[in-house]
């Protein structure tokens, strides 16, 4: 397999582009009033490859991961980003990760064979998951990917698949963090109601304090494993940074904990991902809350290096190094989505604008409240005359856009939402047999298509039925003669 090598030393030149209204450094209203990505019409985009269309832009991917890595490095002396496959598990996106010189987060066989389909170096991958199966084990053991362990069973499993393979295998736990500071503290609902602690205890992921310490020895005494790392995720729960900085520095505590209790001093922490970002114009769970008030990358690094170097100190530890796995905060504003508009339909209350997107590809807006910025495609700065609600063609309310002020609009016209590049593509459903959407790579002016629109053999095909079934449905009028 040839591995990608990081690509700090040779990085591609990024110019942002200047553009009459900026929604991102590389998205933005163009010279002719449209909606462009780089150098690229998205009018045109939507005629040539057709709608719905996922779009990505491949500088702006490139930016924001660089955002991050540099706010961590300027405040942390060695760091490392994986980033999270799942927010957008596209082989073109890992290609372009690597380049990059980004790890990645592999939660399941799937994700994990894909990072290495793409020549992502095992090294710099970590395999996550609450139900490990035998057989994502095993490719991690025989990669050399580090294992998270999230079950009490993992240990001897892993072991026996190690002996087997004659292999050694990196491990590390994933926490199951007290937090306590969080228990009143409210959270956007990512995992069910209540406090930021509330959800973390609910949550099904992490080890006990006792149950970590009873995996280190454990693993101590094994000669297949090499004891790498611990491992906690707050997830998307809000967009304060000091919640993210007390969880960095309870890792730290932990660590300390750990030492006391096991003789061993973790010597990397992860501290997984979450991380949010804003926009001038918003976006978000539950309405307009992400706006230019957000935190930075720069925010998030200032505060969660203090707090571990400050905990590290405060417990005679050596620094650690640190990990993080930012997702939807790096490919979440590299993307758009867009639709074409169908029937509009007028009540004595409201206005419905049917778009041929729909929830199935942008599920977010449904299942967690999700705000999209909407914006239509052609004369993008028009004037916003009218309160509409944009919903999809599927049987249920589909709505992806309520009560959004927008220009009048037509049949036929286009609408972009915005900053949809994370949990789109990979969360995208079938619901009422619609097909999985085409997406297409933005460099510059060059755009190639990533992901294929699915056709509907390639849907169908998945289905059988039972030769007694065609039998009963197409046989009846033979058997009766």
């Amino acid at each position: 397999m040839n591995v990608v090598k990081p690509a700090d030393s040779f990085e591609i030149p990024l110019t942002p582009r200047v553009y009459s209204k900026q929604f991102g450094e590389f998205i933005g209203i163009g010279p002719n009033g449209n909606l462009w990505v780089e150098d690229c019409d998205v009018a045109e985009l939507a005629e040539t490859f057709g709608t719905p269309l996922f779009i990505i832009s491949e500088s702006q991917l490139r930016h924001t991961y660089r955002q991050f890595r540099d706010a961590f490095r300027r405040h942390y002396p060695d760091v490392e980003i994986l980033f999270a496959n799942k927010s957008n598990n596209g082989l073109a996106i890992r290609h372009i990760m690597n380049q990059e010189g980004a790890g990645g987060d592999c939660f399941g066989r799937n994700e994990m064979y894909l990072a290495l389909l793409a020549g992502t170096d095992p090294r710099t991958l970590v395999l996550n998951g609450s139900n490990k199966q035998d057989d994502e084990l095993e490719m991690a053991v025989q990669n050399g990917l580090c294992i998270n362990i999230d079950a009490m069973d993992e240990i001897d499993r892993i072991d026996a698949i190690a002996r087997r393979l004659g292999k050694q295998v990196d491990i590390g736990i994933r926490l199951k963090l007290d937090l306590e500071p969080l228990d009143d503290q409210p959270g956007v609902p990512m995992h069910g109601p209540g406090s930021m602690k509330a959800q973390s205890d609910s949550h099904k992921w992490g080890m006990t304090r006792e149950q970590t310490v009873e995996i280190v020895k454990r693993a101590q005494s094994l000669p297949h494993f090499n004891l790498r790392e611990t491992h906690f995720h707050l997830s998307r729960m809000t967009n304060d940074p000091a919640p993210f900085a007390l969880m960095a520095r309870e890792m730290v505590t932990w660590s300390g904990f750990i030492r006391d209790h096991a003789g061993w001093i973790p010597p990397c922490i992860d501290i997984g991902g979450g991380w949010t970002f804003g926009k001038w114009y918003g976006t978000g769970p539950n309405s307009q809350i992400d706006d230019d008030s957000a935190p930075t990358p720069e925010d998030y690094a200032k505060a969660c290096a203090a707090a571990i170097k400050g905990e590290a100190e405060r417990l005679d530890l050596p620094l650690p190094k640190l990990r993080l796995e930012p997702g939807r905060s790096i490919s979440g504003p590299s993307g758009i989505s867009v639709g074409r508009v169908g029937a509009i339909k007028r009540g004595d209350h409201k206005k419905w604008i049917n778009l041929d997107i729909s929830t199935n590809h942008l599920s977010w807006a449904a299942i967690l409240d999700w705000y999209y910025h909407a914006v239509p495609v052609r004369d993008a700065d028009a004037e916003p005359t009218e309160t509409v609600d944009l919903v999809g063609s599927l049987c249920n309310s589909d709505e992806i856009g309520p009560h959004r002020k927008l220009p009048p609009l037509e049949r036929g016209d286009l609408v972009a939402f915005l900053d949809t590049g994370g949990y789109t593509e990979s969360c995208a459903a079938r619901y009422n047999a619609q097909l999985l959407p085409a997406s297409v790579l933005i460099s510059g002016s060059t755009a190639e298509i990533i992901t294929e629109r699915e056709e509907l053999r390639e849907m169908i095909g998945r289905f059988k039925v039972p030769p007694r079934l065609l039998a009963q449905s197409f046989g009846g009028a033979v058997a009766a003669e």
